[in-house]
């Protein structure tokens, strides 16, 4: 960072506030020595916030503290996010204005780990994925040879800073290779209008709903250079819809938390048809019978991952997806529970655990609704209304692991056979 001195680092522009790399640096050192006696070396740290100078500046705090950092969504409530921490035995809580530090902190041996993301996976319970910083480099550095971003681009931030999409795209190319950003006022058509005529950013990791409505508007985004998406199946006939509207095309992008980056169309041909494109430089797929997909690169996980090879991380993706003759990948569908609404993961079976924690909650069914644009969908036996549902989840739930539709009924609908009718409560969900 300290090679970029004075250039314009970040941009916040809701309200106009900017840093360049070297104040960055100087308000990432102020964190550090603010908490110097909190003992938070090799230790992990949860923290929270809206994208912005003060993520980025709590974040390089850590680092420079060497702590390992484990980011959360803003979204999550104050309540989830301690008690992530203490689960994960954290050292500390940062929950926007101050450090709270936590009893009985774990200790983590390996020097090189820098953090931790927290996915829920299959299971519906959080894991704990531990990367290092080469990894988190090596997926930056991926990332941006293959789509060819450089500090001459102006990153658009509106995907969260700390999610491994984030990551990849927006915060480890700022701080490893001084590609600058501005992070979004609002995910609104208009705003994000606004935000291009006034700051002119040249690229934008998106996620589909954001294609959807702009691709729907009249707007104008004419610094634009490269469209990302990512997080979720981006619709073909959106992707044709904004190729006509702006006159530029989408570029799909595939990735997970466990590998960061995989595949990418560079051209944009395939993101019309659907397709996601080829594996990042740097990355190697191999297909395995029954459509699975294996990737490796020195972005992957290791740390717990039995499936190393020649000292890089190996990984079989739950995705189903077919490996072409030329590289080229199509994802056919998702193994398991975990699903993507609006480019963030949600696992179904943890959802209806927490329905069926609530008092008078009988049967629960959750799933997603058929279309473009998914959302949330539950079913519910109980003597409690739809609202005062919604609102018993609101204490302890991020926003969306919520679902948008709840539909209460006195008992689930059954089939001939007496067995829960799936089809029926996929159609009551839509």
């Amino acid at each position: 960072m300290r090679r970029h001195g004075g250039d314009r680092a970040v941009v916040q522009a809701g309200n106009g506030a900017a840093v360049t790399f070297r104040e960055l640096d100087a308000r990432a050192e102020a964190w550090r020595a603010a908490h110097a006696a909190a003992g938070l070396r090799g230790r992990a740290v949860v923290f929270a916030a809206p994208n912005g100078i003060g993520w980025l500046e709590v974040f390089l705090g850590l680092l420079k503290a060497g702590a390992v950092g484990v980011p959360l969504d803003a979204a999550e409530p104050p309540a989830a996010q301690r008690q992530h921490a203490t689960t994960l035995r954290a050292a500390g809580w940062w929950d926007g204005t101050r450090l709270v530090l936590l009893p009985r902190a774990k200790g983590y041996r390996d020097p090189a780990v820098g953090l931790i993301k927290l996915t829920s996976g299959t299971t519906g319970k959080p894991r704990a994925l531990m990367f290092t910083a080469g990894q988190l480099l090596a997926d930056g550095r991926q990332v941006t040879t293959t789509m060819g971003i450089s500090r001459r681009d102006l990153n658009y931030a509106l995907i969260p800073l700390g999610h491994s999409y984030g990551l990849g795209n927006l915060t480890v190319p700022l701080l490893a290779q001084g590609v600058p950003l501005v992070c979004g006022s609002a995910p609104l058509p208009h705003a994000i209008a606004a935000d291009f005529a006034r700051w002119r950013p040249t690229v934008f990791p998106g996620v589909p709903a954001m294609w959807r409505a702009l691709a729907a508007s009249d707007l104008k985004l004419d610094s634009l250079r490269r469209g990302i998406s990512a997080g979720a199946p981006l619709p073909p006939e959106v992707a044709r819809d904004f190729a006509a509207r702006f006159g530029r095309r989408l570029h799909n992008f595939y990735g997970s938390s466990e590998t960061g980056g995989i595949a990418y169309d560079a051209p944009g041909w395939a993101t019309l048809q659907g397709g996601v494109g080829r594996a990042l430089r740097g990355v190697t797929l191999r297909g395995f019978p029954g459509s699975r997909l294996q990737v490796g690169s020195a972005a992957v996980l290791t740390h717990g991952n039995r499936r190393r090879r020649g000292g890089l991380g190996v990984w079989i993706m739950p995705d189903r997806a077919a490996l072409g003759g030329r590289g080229e990948v199509t994802l056919l569908g998702r193994r398991g529970s975990t699903v993507k609404i609006a480019g963030r993961r949600v696992n179904l079976i943890e959802v209806s655990d927490r329905l069926r924690r609530l008092p008078d909650v009988r049967e629960v069914w959750v799933g997603v609704s058929a279309g473009a644009d998914p959302i949330l969908g539950a079913v519910v036996a109980s003597g409690w209304t739809a609202a005062e549902l919604r609102t018993a989840l609101h204490a302890d739930t991020a926003a969306w692991k919520i679902p948008k539709k709840i539909l209460v009924v006195s008992a689930l609908p059954v089939t001939a056979r007496g067995k829960v009718d799936v089809r029926a409560l996929q159609a009551m969900v839509g």
